[in-house]
């Protein structure tokens, strides 16, 4: 599908439908066409700075009467070129519409713009005795997060941003605003909308505002740490945690080369072994007797070093580490871009798929490292790479399809956080079915005619012939 280059008239005429917040400098448009990952930029023509979803609505009205693509922007932490203006047109960078509009703490919600971040969210929460507990690690925007259909480290216990969403106020592709539905903890009057633009990835509509649901803040808090001689020790251990239903709220793993390169980053000093990180969250007196049966399962399952962070700060310190993997890896080479590839599977099915990820990073020729949210059965494989190198591109990519193909047949999936984007569209097909895919294509079409929105994402391209 062709699309319209933005002229001077049609760039004035969106500066005006937002009040002149707008932007063409270069570095500006550069720092719009990139995410966290190894993708080459590819900016937009022009980025613009809505501050109410009128604003977006008037400019998405614009682009849709001239067939101009349009890239929804949150913080631009995504891992898979899931922002990359693959054919220009305009970038709208929500972070200026970042109001936390309501929180009702009886009912345990709240409404927010699309930009507010989700540690501003906490911030804001704090007072309340509520929480907002999906953390994919970044500091990502609400709207970003329910684009991408993000989880991260609690989702074992608190689910992901499908789980989370209440409902949205979207811009659709011709400009109209729809609210997908409303507080009610359930519903059951006609289609789901909301769940149709959660992971949409801005393909469908333009995510402006989130109803989200809430969390008391745990009574209290535990974490433990264990080392394990192999990785499949490790699995085990996950594995017969979820079996026996223990309420954990986070089981994350790093693999040996992980741990050593967060020692050097973060400046720590842990264990450089395969490594589990537990949390227990509830009443005071049923998490101790929680983190004690997860320790007695680690030591059978031959874990050791085991430790405890007693205070707040030391869990933190310790959350942080393991949410700072990505740059950690990346250190270890300086220049280097991380290519970074998430695949999930059933709990019962993750030592096998753990296994060939071990396999396949013994072979490569630069550090990777394994980590991941091993209580959902979500793992990831980070390499840092020379993104000029089509030897080591190609490499990782090679790896990336073995795993996401053995995922699949295992009753998984390609990604279970960060999205298909433009990095995993060759393996669309594969997991959901040619016709799945057809079908996907008709929703895709009946929202977005003129495929103005986000293209190239998501949907692979059609063959030509």
């Amino acid at each position: 599908m062709g699309y319209e280059r933005l002229g001077d008239d049609m760039k004035a005429a969106i500066a005006s439908a937002c009040g002149g917040r707008t932007a063409v400098a270069e570095e500006v448009r550069r720092q719009h066409g990139r995410g966290e990952s190894y993708h080459a930029d590819m900016p937009p023509d022009l980025v613009a700075f809505p501050r109410t979803t009128a604003e977006v609505s008037a400019i998405v009205r614009l682009c849709h009467g001239a067939g101009v693509p349009i890239i929804a922007f949150g913080a631009g932490t995504s891992l898979e070129g899931n922002v990359l203006a693959l054919h220009g047109g305009v970038c709208i960078d929500l972070s200026e519409m970042n109001a936390v509009l309501r929180i009702s703490a009886e009912d345990l919600d709240c409404t927010v713009e699309a930009g507010v971040t989700r540690l501003q969210l906490n911030r804001d929460l704090r007072d309340t005795g509520l929480f907002f507990p999906i953390d994919p690690g970044a500091d990502a925007t609400i709207g970003g997060m329910a684009a991408t259909r993000a989880s991260g480290t609690n989702a074992v216990r608190y689910g992901t941003m499908r789980d989370a969403v209440l409902s949205l106020t979207v811009v659709l592709a011709d400009g109209a605003i729809v609210t997908t539905g409303g507080r009610a903890r359930k519903s059951s009057a006609g289609y789901d909308m909301t769940r149709l633009f959660v992971g949409s990835e801005g393909t469908l509509g333009i995510i402006t505002e989130v109803t989200l649901r809430l969390h008391g803040i745990p009574e209290s808090t535990q974490v433990g740490r264990c080392t394990f001689t192999s990785l499949d020790d490790a699995v085990a251990t996950v594995s017969q945690i979820v079996q026996m239903g223990i309420p954990i709220a986070r089981v994350e793993l790093a693999d040996a080369a992980q741990m050593r390169a967060i020692n050097l980053y973060s400046k720590t000093d842990y264990p450089e072994h395969d490594t589990l990180f537990f949390e227990c969250h509830g009443a005071a007196s049923a998490v101790p007797d929680q983190m004690a049966l997860v320790q007695a399962l680690a030591l059978d399952n031959g874990g050791s070093d085991w430790a405890t962070a007693q205070t707040a700060e030391d869990r933190n310190r310790l959350w942080q580490a393991r949410h700072d993997a990505l740059y950690a890896t990346t250190a270890q080479r300086p220049g280097s871009k991380g290519f970074i590839t998430d695949v999930c599977v059933p709990v019962s099915q993750l030592a096998q798929c753990v296994a060939l990820a071990r396999s396949l990073v013994d072979a490569t020729s630069v550090p990777a490292t394994i980590v991941g949210h091993v209580g959902d059965g979500n793992f990831h494989v980070i390499c840092p790479i020379d993104p000029a190198s089509a030897t080591e591109r190609g490499e990782m990519h090679e790896l990336t399809g073995a795993l996401s193909r053995l995922a699949i047949s295992l009753g998984g999936t390609c990604t279970g956080e960060h999205g298909i984007g433009s990095g995993k569209l060759d393996y669309m097909a594969l997991e959901h079915g040619d016709s799945g895919v057809a079908a996907m294509r008709l929703v895709k079409r009946a929202l977005d005619p003129r495929g103005i929105l986000n293209p190239g994402k998501v949907l692979p391209p059609l063959a030509q012939g």
